[in-house]
């Protein structure tokens, strides 16, 4: 029965024990479950004599001793003598010793630190109680000047404050330790600003440096044909004519400048307001917008500027296109990949320039996706 009996045993034929009743001093630390005995402990002041199992008082501290091992459980108290530079004026189990005062600078000793009692200090320059001198010829006795100790004792009395001081067990605490930090504390916040500064620098350097390589591998725009009838958009985007007209369809061919204006702008997807072709969003779809319908020169620039990119560019943008491992294994084979890869895929009905646009976007290619729009659609003006 729970507080009653217990067992602490795995047993068929032992029966259960009764439960430890805790009395006296004792009282209960944990109580007595089916399976633990209760447990009994001392009040506070007491300790659990481990021959008779009886509280016992704890043993106190005189006068001069202080705590080494407090009393608790079945340990009784162990004091020590207060060691030099240590006192102890009060009798009990639970202080050790404490460490003596020092004198400051500006005090002096008056009394030694004892085992018994504390040090006690003086301030260095005590006030002087001082009597008129008295008239000449007078017979009143010479005053006499007053100090509260004698002054003989000073230079004996400093001398006791430095060896006190240095003889203590007190540890003594420098004043100037936050001083000879504080440059410590400027070197790190000077490593630190320095370190940010120079990554700063580096990322700008790195900026700079990738969008110059991103105008190297842009084509250079040619200067487009006198003969060509330019058309300017209000997005600041120039058209020529002439090369828009070889890429239209029959039926758009007879078509005037207006019309030819608007599906320029349509064609592009630009809004007119001042994004470049590199921004822009793809032609719309139609016959005219086929990939096979591009200038024989301009789909071999795209072929050289796939084929000097990296294989697993040619990879990623055949994924994009819809193309399977299996095939894409076999256009790596093949003399020039960019090229086989093009040449299968503008032969089905949905090699679009839309198409190629969005794959080219989604790889990270805007640099190829710019140069479709280059001399045979839009150039940018410098």
């Amino acid at each position: 029965l729970p507080g009653v009996t217990y067992s602490d045993t795995v047993s068929a034929t032992e029966p259960c024990k009764p439960c430890t009743q805790c009395v006296g001093l004792q009282s209960m630390s944990a109580p007595c479950v089916e399976s633990d005995d209760a447990v009994c402990r001392c009040a506070y002041g007491y300790y659990q004599d481990e021959l008779s199992g009886s509280c016992k008082e704890c043993r106190v501290c005189e006068v001069g001793f202080g705590l080494m091992f407090p009393c608790q459980d079945s340990q009784d108290t162990v004091c020590e003598e207060c060691p030099e530079g240590t006192f102890s004026s009060d009798a009990n189990f639970v202080d050790p010793c404490l460490p003596c005062t020092t004198c400051e600078d500006n005090e002096v000793l008056v009394k030694e630190c004892t085992p018994t009692s504390d040090a006690e200090c003086r301030d260095l320059h005590p006030r002087w109680t001082t009597h008129t001198p008295p008239l000449v010829g007078s017979d009143s006795p010479e005053p006499v000047t007053r100090d509260p100790f004698n002054t003989e004792v000073i230079p004996s009395t400093l001398a006791d404050t430095v060896t006190t001081v240095m003889g203590s067990s007190q540890p003594v605490v420098s004043h100037g330790t936050a001083d000879n930090l504080i440059p410590v504390y400027c070197s790190i916040l000077a490593a630190v600003v320095v370190g940010l500064v120079a990554y700063i620098a580096f990322k700008r350097w790195n900026n700079c440096k990738q969008n110059k390589q991103g105008a190297n591998n842009r084509p250079v725009n040619q200067t487009p044909s006198p003969e060509g009838e330019k058309l300017h958009s209000d997005s600041g985007i120039s058209v020529d004519s002439q090369s828009l007209h070889d890429q239209q369809p029959p039926s758009q061919s007879t078509q005037g400048p207006g019309r030819a204006k608007r599906g320029l702008r349509g064609g592009l997807g630009l809004p007119g307001d001042g994004l470049n072709a590199a921004s822009s969003t793809p032609a719309p779809k139609g016959d005219g917008n086929l990939y096979s319908n591009l200038p024989p020169s301009k789909q071999e620039e795209v072929e050289k500027l796939l084929g000097s990119s990296a294989e697993e560019t040619l990879r990623q943008l055949a994924g994009e296109l819809g193309y399977k491992e299996d095939l894409i294994d076999s256009f790596a084979q093949e003399e020039s990949p960019a090229r086989a890869l093009l040449e299968d895929w503008s032969s089905k009905e949905t090699a679009t320039l839309d198409a190629l646009l969005a794959a080219l976007r989604k790889i990270q290619r805007g640099d190829i996706a710019e140069s479709l729009y280059s001399e045979s659609t839009a150039t940018s003006p410098v």
